[in-house]
């Protein structure tokens, strides 16, 4: 595969660095200070990172996933704290609108979130539905030719001030369903969850549904759909979590070479010490295996993306995204298979690696005022989020020897 950048990817590339570069001082401030960083919708909103795989038809940059996988990677380097927002914005929140809304839904609201009017939101996780979200408690009931919801979500990414989310819930029968939420709904609630260990630029926030109203017209996909629809947000999900794993071992490796150039224990600098070459030896590697993983599973989903936007002027093309479509199945197993490889590897990858940053750096990295600190305590969260470590590698197991041999 030729995964070469064309001058047109390279220039808005460079603009993506010069956003991080513009942010960065900020970005370590808020995290000290716990806070949210105000300043990354305006500067990656004139750039058009906010909208960056959206249709230029609803404000986006129209870019393949491969792009937007290398962006994900650059903005990686100053953390994941910085990646989360644009996770929870983009991959598992207006890719979800793009991939299932009917027209009239992304042209309400599609252009806001790529202008930056309005931040997206995924409200999947439950206190006890994490990994397995079929297991969810989250209820819903029509009413008056309403949906009422009744329930929490937790440690939802942007969920403090996000104007739009996706959320999910079950009937009487245990069928679940999408819908799409608008802040300012009767019975919405969101308070943030606070105390984390890391990610401290990042607002997660506790859902509540207290007998929520929400509109008919926000019910997204087809009723019964909602599994359908967390299942290939996750894909998405884990793509951007791997891609953004990459930048945290890239300025890791920076990080170390820099300081290791300069600082002398007996009487030579820390580069010339064999255990310390070791340590950088190792982050190097992690970062070019988990890059062609990422970016081979950028490609499997975008053939995946282009599929079904190819059968959307097909009368009910909801209906055949499913297993019963058997070219759509395996575009999506691909995709999803690839993509769970991707994160499982890469975020292994770079919390050993940040791990290791730290141990180079000795006291100097003990700090949060250290850049691989921070990277050490953020990549611990990405081997839990958007599909624990453990599920995934089951996961890519059953893929390979089929459903009768599920672990889970």
């Amino acid at each position: 595969m030729n995964f070469e950048v064309s001058v047109k990817q390279s220039r808005f590339l460079q603009k993506v660095d010069a956003a991080c570069q513009s942010i960065r001082d900020y970005e370590e401030k808020c995290y000290l200070e716990e806070r949210l960083n105000d300043r990354v919708v305006p500067a990656f909103g004139k750039i058009g990172m906010l909208g960056c795989p959206i249709s230029k038809k609803y404000g986006g940059l129209g870019y393949d996933m491969l792009t937007y996988a290398l962006a994900i990677e650059r903005i990686g380097e100053e953390g994941a704290s910085l990646r989360t927002f644009f996770s929870a914005h983009t991959s598992i929140g207006q890719l979800v609108l793009q991939g299932w809304a009917d027209e009239e839904q992304k042209k309400r609201y599609l252009p806001d979130t790529t202008s930056g009017k309005s931040v997206m939101a995924f409200a999947l996780t439950e206190p006890a539905a994490g990994s397995d979200p079929a297991s969810m408690t989250t209820k819903f009931e029509k009413k008056g030719g309403d949906y009422v919801l009744k329930g929490k979500k937790h440690w939802i990414g942007n969920g403090t001030f996000a104007g739009t989310m996706t959320t999910f819930a079950k009937d009487a029968s245990g069928k679940i369903s999408a819908f799409i939420i608008e802040r300012g709904l009767p019975g919405l609630r969101t308070e943030e969850m606070r105390n984390k260990i890391g990610l401290l630029t990042v607002k997660n926030a506790e859902v509540y549904f207290d007998n929520c109203i929400v509109p008919k017209e926000n019910l997204l996909g087809k009723e019964g759909q909602g599994l359908n629809i967390a299942y290939s947000a996750l894909i998405d999900g884990r793509l951007s979590v791997a891609a953004g794993s990459i930048g945290i071992m890239k300025d890791c490796l920076n990080e170390c070479i820099a300081h290791t150039k300069v600082r002398e224990q007996h009487g030579s600098p820390l580069a010339k010490k064999q255990l310390i070459q070791e340590h950088i030896a190792r982050i190097a590697v992690n970062i070019v295996s988990s890059r062609w993983l990422v970016y081979r599973a950028a490609a499997a989903r975008q053939k995946l993306h282009e599929y079904v936007e190819g059968i959307k002027q097909e009368r009910d093309w909801l209906s055949k995204l499913g297993r019963s479509n058997k070219e759509y199945s395996a575009l999506r197993n691909e995709a999803d298979s690839l993509a769970a490889m991707a994160k499982f590897h890469a975020t292994n990858c770079a919390f050993e690696s940040a791990n290791r940053s730290v141990q180079v750096f000795g006291s100097f990295g003990y700090r949060k005022t250290a850049r691989v600190a921070r990277h050490f305590l953020d990549s611990r969260a990405t081997t839990i989020y958007e599909g624990a470590n453990e599920v995934l590698e089951l996961k890519i197991a059953s893929q390979i020897l089929g459903d009768d041999y599920r672990a889970y």
